[in-house]
């Protein structure tokens, strides 16, 4: 109910009716409506990171590609519980908490298959990935509430900032067509 309509509009009443369960149970177990949201958000935050296969293996168009599509779709399928999120509840604790997770689970995932041959590399390169994924954030919110693109368009945007921010830390732009193995990826042409 939360992905198909406004935060404001979900009532809990609704909710019991539609989990087939008395408003009682439902309240012994979510006592507010921000409690069963940030239990729903929780739960949706750990599916999409556990879809988000980011594979060292790959090359990073590749894994960024890949990650960028999953979050699309997600964000897309559940426009209103993001706008919920990230608007009717951007200042709650809770709700940021569970996006700073996943932010910073990402990241750590990023920063595994980057060729970093330093501490002082990886410091870097982890505050631009920290910067890009708020960018990221923003900029989805932003282009759910009015598409200003298309969505392909908006991926490459996304891909294209993060490689071109990353291009000075990196050793000659690694893995824009090559696994972090050093292997050459299928179809890696270097190009977002």
């Amino acid at each position: 109910m939360f992905a198909e309509h406004p935060y404001e509009d979900v009532l809990m009443e609704e909710v019991a009716q539609q989990a087939g369960v008395s408003r009682a149970l439902l309240y012994r177990h979510f006592p507010s409506k921000h409690a069963l949201f940030a239990a729903v958000y929780q739960e949706a935050a750990d599916r999409l990171l556990a879809e988000t296969r980011l594979d060292p293996a790959d090359s990073l168009l590749e894994q960024l590609n890949q990650g960028m599509d999953v979050h699309l779709d997600y964000f897309v399928a559940n426009r209103h519980a993001v706008l919920a999120a990230n608007r009717v509840l951007a200042g709650d604790q809770v709700i940021q908490t569970i996006m700073n997770g996943e932010l910073d689970s990402l990241r750590a995932h990023l920063l595994v298959g980057l060729p970093i041959v330093d501490a002082a590399t990886r410091e870097a390169v982890s505050g631009v990935l920290k910067s890009w994924l708020v960018f990221v954030q923003t900029l989805v919110v932003d282009w759910l509430t009015k598409e200003t693109c298309t969505r392909d368009q908006l991926r490459d945007v996304c891909v294209g900032a993060v490689l071109g921010a990353l291009g000075p830390l990196l050793p000659t732009e690694p893995a824009l067509g090559e696994s972090a193995s050093g292997e050459s990826a299928p179809g890696g042409s270097g190009t977002p």
